[in-house]
């Protein structure tokens, strides 16, 4: 007699504060984990450095993004430091209906909407800067935005820490190699998670 495991995919969504490293962190365990595919976002906001179109967002101008709410084609949006944010309802069904497991990058807005949507699928993660001060000395090494655009999102962050305890898992993203470490477990704990497993038994 052997036993079969059917297991149900899960929405890794990872949340922090801007220029807390979700980025870098969301790469580093795509790379290594062909399991987890990544859900690319829509944005307004315009492109930074070197991003590109399709790999890093969707970039879309505000009349478009207002179209695609009124088609319902977004899974969660939300309006963050002045730009809209959203997340296709289509790839994010056709990952999970083929058993795949989905990352979002999102932010604490975005991620309390995908909680209360998807409340047995959606493994919530926040990533908590070390301090404030090493928060704003990133936001400043990026040299991508104005100084009124750093100091709305620093204050943006503050109230958006407040939210770390709606979270499954609160990782401090101090070191990168040991919070995608950290993170690493994190999925792969939940993938044998009780509630997310069927075991069958086959003769």
């Amino acid at each position: 007699m052997r036993f079969n495991i059917e297991r149900r995919p899960l929405l890794l969504v990872l949340s922090a504060p801007s220029g807390g490293g979700k980025s870098a962190v969301l790469d580093a365990l795509i790379e290594s984990d062909p399991k987890l595919s990544y859900s690319i976002s829509y944005t307004t906001r315009p492109k930074r450095g070197n991003e590109v179109d399709g790999e890093d967002y969707f970039f879309v101008d505000r009349k478009t993004f207002d179209e695609m709410i009124d088609a319902n084609v977004f899974y969660e949006f939300a309006e963050v430091h002045g730009h809209m944010y959203g997340t296709s309802a289509r790839t994010i069904d056709a990952a999970l209906a083929e058993g795949n497991d989905v990352a979002m990058d999102v932010d604490v807005q975005g991620g309390l909407n995908v909680r209360r949507r998807m409340p047995k699928d959606a493994l919530l993660v926040y990533l908590m800067p070390p301090s404030i001060e090493v928060l704003e000395e990133r936001l400043r090494g990026r040299a991508s935005d104005k100084e009124d655009q750093i100091n709305l999102r620093m204050q943006n962050a503050e109230r958006e820490m407040e939210h770390w305890n709606s979270y499954d898992f609160v990782v401090l993203n101090e070191d990168l190699d040991e919070t995608v470490a950290c993170v690493r477990g994190i999925v792969q704990a939940e993938r044998s998670s009780t509630d997310r497993l069927h075991v069958r038994r086959e003769t």
